[in-house]
């Protein structure tokens, strides 16, 4: 993975359950990665087993689009002929229904 968070960066992340009365666009996401078509925003971590809650965007198909779990693990392993997966280093932590990609199916 390109440009991985740190450890500190992880653990700013909410806890994963922390938000369960919230709506799911009231969520504050706090990382983008992405690949090609590829996005994923995670709202909530588990440092335990390593895995994200958040929104996922496979090949821009954003009709098929879905809330869900994402191992970070996973998204780290991922190499396609030397291109990784990649860490928006530009993110500002922003609600769910702020992002175009999410809101915009």
């Amino acid at each position: 993975m390109w440009n991985e968070p740190t450890e500190k960066q992880l653990h700013q992340i909410p806890a994963m359950y922390s938000n369960p009365e919230k709506d799911s666009l009231e969520l504050k996401i706090h990382e983008h990665f992405f690949i090609g078509g590829c996005d994923w925003y995670a709202a909530e971590y588990d440092p335990k087993d390593r895995v994200f809650f958040g929104y996922a965007i496979l090949n821009d198909d954003r009709q098929n689009a879905e809330w869900g779990y994402f191992s970070y693990n996973e998204l780290k392993d991922i190499n396609i002929q030397g291109i990784q997966v990649d860490r928006d280093l530009y993110w500002e932590p922003k609600k769910a229904g702020e992002i175009e990609k999410i809101v915009n199916k």
